[in-house]
């Protein structure tokens, strides 16, 4: 039985991921900084099945400590301050979480045993961010990065330090080039989860208007639960590379948002929103379209959530929670 440890794990990609390696029979591990994580009760009464174990991607003798408890055959390392927009904010917390984060837990791996001998398998989640202001439409493994915010200058040193490490020591070590990817498990901090949840509340009465920044943006979405299931496809073939997971479809936030309100139901949508500038963000990623086509081709993944699936899910699953919050 294989054993994994998971970093990130109470977030959207950590549980999906969770959920699958469960149903392939995995020991999992889940890593934690401290034991009061506000979402601690949530991972134990969904996913009762992992174990949580303490480490700090900020300390490298906890992911000693933690690497050397369980001794996984594969890392997936998910953990990031991931909300682009406070990145700009905290730029040095996500330079030395999202970004030598991946350094201390790739170090780790090295002095308990990754190496080719005895291998530990390792999988970074680079992030389409890394493209920013794109060199090439649609982006591939092959296109150069050209980041727009702190979250994705540290993303890129995150990958880089990845194949470095791969080609320095020779470890078994991924990095999946995630495009855009959202679920009913999203955080309400995202885009995506706060347009779903407001257009339930709105439908219900229990809110007036959303508000947004930048409409015009267009992004690659697919489904969150697709995704991780090119994560572990990556760590199951015979050698470690580099892979774009994405769509190859491009949709805008107005047409996020359209689809959304049609989705509860709500024709006029344009009157519930009002645009504010303080959502825009200091520099702005205007379009990201990725190409699978590697990662079609060489792991045989394909996605199978379309955008309109995923929107009327991730609005159903709101309706159905804000509905419970009345009974």
């Amino acid at each position: 039985m294989p054993t994994a440890l998971i970093t990130g794990i109470t977030g959207q990609d950590g549980r999906f991921l969770a959920d699958l390696l469960h149903s392939k029979g995995y020991t999992i591990y889940g890593l934690m900084k401290g034991q009061n994580n506000p979402k601690l009760e949530l991972v134990q009464r969904e996913h009762p099945y992992v174990e949580i174990v303490e480490g700090d991607l900020c300390d490298l003798s906890s992911l000693i400590s933690a690497v050397s408890r369980v001794q996984p055959d594969e890392v997936y390392n998910l953990a990031a301050i991931s909300f682009v927009a406070m990145s700009f904010n905290q730029a040095e917390l996500t330079a030395n979480v999202t970004g030598t984060g991946v350094l201390r837990m790739l170090e780790a791996i090295r002095i308990v045993g990754g190496s080719q001998d005895n291998p530990m398998k390792f999988y970074q989640a680079s992030s389409s961010e890394m493209f920013g202001k794109v060199r090439e439409t649609p982006q591939t493994e092959a296109t150069p990065f050209y980041p727009r915010s702190p979250y994705g200058c540290a993303k890129v040193f995150g990958h880089d330090i990845t194949v470095n490490y791969r080609e320095s020591y020779g470890l078994f070590a991924c990095s999946g080039i995630l495009f855009n990817h959202e679920s009913e498990r999203r955080g309400l901090e995202f885009v995506t989860r706060k347009i779903t949840n407001a257009v339930a509340r709105i439908k219900l009465g229990l809110q007036d208007e959303l508000v947004l920044g930048n409409l015009d943006s267009k992004r690659d979405w697919g489904y969150a639960g697709d995704y991780v299931k090119a994560m572990w496809m990556m760590l199951q073939q015979p050698e470690p590379d580099d892979y774009v997971v994405a769509t190859g479809e491009t949709y805008s936030v107005r047409e996020f948002v359209e689809r959304a309100f049609a989705a509860a139901e709500i024709d006029d949508w344009e009157r519930y929103v009002r645009l504010d500038p303080k959502f825009l963000r200091p520099a702005e990623v205007d379009l990201l379209v990725g190409d699978a086509t590697k990662a079609e081709t060489v792991l045989g993944w394909k996605r199978e959530v379309s955008f309109p699936e995923l929107v009327e899910r991730m609005v159903r699953h709101d309706l159905a929670v804000e509905s419970a919050k009345l009974s």
